[in-house]
């Protein structure tokens, strides 16, 4: 069983440096100033798409939130609309 893991550790590991090897050269390609200009706008992009992603994580955050309080304010009229339709004596 251990041997049938490490082949496909070597297989995932052989995977994960062909694109590591791709990636290389597609930034060798090109001279150093442009590369590194290149990288650092793509870290640039990345970054701002990080940004984006937690102002949407806490917006989300948010709306559940407010949808909590929404619900227990509807269940508390409605909890209330209910007390005072029923006459006194089931009370």
């Amino acid at each position: 069983m251990d041997d049938a893991h490490e082949r496909i550790n070597d297989v995932a590991g052989a995977f994960c440096d062909g694109f590591r090897q791709i990636g290389d050269f597609s930034f060798a390609i090109f001279p150093k100033d442009i590369a590194h200009a290149l990288g650092d706008l793509q870290k640039a992009f990345l970054s701002e798409v990080r940004n984006v992603m937690d102002w949407e994580i806490e917006w989300t955050e948010a709306r559940v939130e407010g949808g909590d309080k929404l619900r227990d304010e509807w269940r508390e009229k409605c909890n209330h609309n209910v007390a005072e339709d029923m006459p006194p004596s089931a009370v």
